[in-house]
């Protein structure tokens, strides 16, 4: 949610795949947003999502699998939104229209997105928040009804038949390692990754072993 390409600078450097960066910013709701994806995607793709990214990752792979060959699952979560978030969300797209969206990205940034080691980053913390500023408050309502308004994917876990990495950090508070352990246990076959000094934007603050594992799953 409100990231942009720069949340995979590092990965992209070093994979040698054409890189397709979804478009995520359009639309208000899971299946409109996938649809989107799938009508400007390749004929066939390997599939990585962080967070939101792993959210609508469920959604493609329910509306179109045989176009995914390979499918990265980071710092995300299968379940449906609780009625506390539900209203949560409101409250914060209320606010980002009222011209607050710089103080929710900042009053969340360090104490609940990045793992202690990296809260101090000020380079990292700048480049989350330049990625939100430059999206908007436009894109936070309709990334947030998105969210919102999402379906249940634990069902979905089952069937999903590609080689599948399941990855997150150890310090992942939005999404714990147990989500991940769990996701991993109802995938068939899928590996499970739990990194250390890591909380939930596993891309930027352990790019190498993100990469390195992403260039382990596209080798199978």
């Amino acid at each position: 949610m409100m990231c942009d390409a720069r949340l995979w600078t590092e990965q992209e450097k070093h994979l040698t795949q054409n890189i397709f960066h979804a478009d995520t910013s359009r639309h208000d709701s899971m299946p409109e947003m996938a649809r989107n994806v799938l009508r400007d995607a390749p004929g066939e793709f390997a599939m990585v999502g962080l967070s939101m990214g792993g959210i609508l990752a469920f959604e493609i792979w329910r509306q179109a699998p045989q176009r995914v060959t390979h499918l990265g699952l980071l710092d995300t979560n299968p379940h449906a939104e609780s009625p506390d978030r539900q209203s949560m969300r409101l409250e914060q797209i209320a606010a980002a229209a009222s011209g607050r969206l710089r103080e929710l990205a900042t009053e969340s940034l360090k104490p609940i997105y990045l793992a202690a080691a990296h809260r101090d980053d000020d380079v990292l913390l700048s480049t989350i928040l330049d990625m939100v500023m430059d999206l908007g408050a436009d894109v936070f309502r309709s990334q947030s009804l998105a969210l919102r308004s999402r379906i249940d994917s634990v069902s979905t876990l089952g069937t999903i038949s590609c080689p599948t990495l399941v990855m997150c950090g150890d310090e992942d508070r939005i999404c714990p390692p147990v989500y991940h352990q769990f996701m991993a246990a109802e995938i068939p076959h899928a590996r499970l990754k739990i990194i250390d000094s890591c909380g939930h934007l596993s891309s930027m603050e352990q790019p190498e072993v993100v990469t390195q594992e992403l260039q382990k799953l596209l080798a199978l």
